[in-house]
């Protein structure tokens, strides 16, 4: 059932009724532009189609931690309180968003999924004038004047929106690589979407396959956490840096390099290095051979340390070759050798997912991704805003908090 609280309708100087903006996701850069929205007096509703707010979040691993600090983390209008340390653990994200929607009296719909979204009637020209309605409507209604976009939401809902602003989500659904071999293999193969913690794990042999941030926080908590033998497997040899030097966050270095040169920064980033983290080239995990920046400009970014170079250093980690094939029981790697692990965990990352959304309307690129970000729209597109498609080495939270201010001084203005 579709719940609503908070404010009442915005009038347009007028007095007319004005079509509310509709935020498409209750994550942390949903919950941030409709607050931010709201204290510039533009009515934001957030359609959700779990439950409640911070769907991804309750779903991640348990010792998940933000990888950004507190301070750079909060969403505007409400700070993360102190009490919940200077890295954030999973279960107090979903706390702090929970409080976020409460206290900006955040209007929500949970439980309603909007499948599709459409120029309004009359926008573009096209369609036809009763094609509006309301959150609680299963069809149309009278037109909604101001109306750019219509929403196709669950049960024949078509919700009329001045403005939409997608936050759906950077992670939104597991993408598992099409392996050959991989649809008759007999063990146990899951996206590492399913990880929750050791426990299932104890005593077994568990291959990891990727070494992003989860891949290699997830190796290093089944190596803490009992798992008889952990390898990871490894296509590009990741960038490794401490989640922060003599006290220093790494996020902060990550603000300070974003207008540097990308050479320049490629150097430092070497220099740092060398400084902070140890050659683990006899552990099987060689130094990068491509500078630090030049990979974040092409989507991949840093591996910060929480437990992977002690892991790797003392063998309970083990870096293998990356997974080319599976056959029968055994998982094929690139360097011809094969294992036979218990179980495979493929931290192979996400998918966008928004083709089916919005894939008609001419605003994604070749990848699925957004071709505009923030307060920027795509030509032809007006009142169409996308927040939370990067994995900026800034921080998700603090460059969410950025877009949500931005679209909404777009949007006021």
């Amino acid at each position: 059932m579709a719940e609503t609280t908070g404010t009442p309708h915005i009038r347009d100087a007028d007095g007319s009724a004005a079509p509310p903006v509709y935020v498409i996701g209750a994550g942390p850069g949903g919950l941030a532009a409709a607050a931010a929205l709201r204290a510039h007096g533009v009515r934001a509703v957030v359609v959700e189609k779990a439950p409640d707010v911070a769907a991804s979040w309750r779903g991640h691993y348990d010792r998940l931690r933000l990888h950004t600090t507190r301070r750079l983390s909060a969403l505007p209008g409400l700070r993360i309180p102190r009490r919940f340390g200077r890295w954030v653990a999973r279960d107090n994200v979903v706390r702090y968003l929970e409080k976020y929607a409460e206290h900006h009296e955040i209007e929500l719909i949970t439980g309603v999924e909007v499948h599709r979204v459409e120029r309004a009637a009359g926008a573009d020209g096209s369609g036809s004038p009763d094609d509006a309605g309301s959150p609680d409507s299963p069809g149309g209604s009278e037109g909604v004047e101001g109306a750019r976009w219509m929403l196709l939401a669950d049960g024949g809902r078509r919700l009329a929106a001045r403005a939409v602003i997608v936050a759906t989500g950077y992670n939104h659904t597991p993408r598992m690589p099409d392996w050959p071999g991989r649809d008759t293999y007999s063990g146990d193969l899951r996206h590492a979407s399913c990880y929750r913690n050791p426990g299932p794990y104890e005593g077994r042999d568990v291959l990891v396959v990727g070494a992003g941030n989860t891949g290699a926080e997830i190796a290093a908590d089944l190596a803490a956490g009992g798992a008889a033998r952990v390898r990871l497997a490894v296509r590009t040899t990741p960038h490794i840096v401490r989640r922060a030097t003599a006290g220093w966050p790494a996020q902060r270095t990550g603000i300070l390099v974003r207008r540097l040169p990308v050479p320049l920064v490629d150097r430092l980033g070497r220099i740092v290095a060398r400084l902070s983290v140890p050659d683990l080239s006899a552990h099987g995990l060689p130094r990068p051979d491509t500078g630090l920046y030049s990979r974040v400009k092409e989507g991949a970014i840093p591996v910060q340390d929480v437990g992977l170079i002690d892991a790797v250093r003392t063998g309970k980690v083990e870096p293998v070759a990356a997974v080319e094939s599976f056959d029968g029981a055994e998982v094929v790697l690139a360097d011809g050798s094969r294992i036979t692990p218990d179980a495979v965990l493929a931290a192979t990352g996400y998918r966008r997912s928004l083709e089916g959304l919005l894939g008609h309307l001419g605003v994604l690129d070749e990848r699925g991704h957004p071709r505009a970000h923030g307060a920027h729209t795509v030509p032809g597109a007006p009142g169409l805003y996308f927040t939370g498609f990067t994995n900026p080495i800034s921080g998700n939270f603090r460059e969410m908090a950025l877009d949500a201010r931005r679209i909404a001084k777009s949007l006021s203005g």
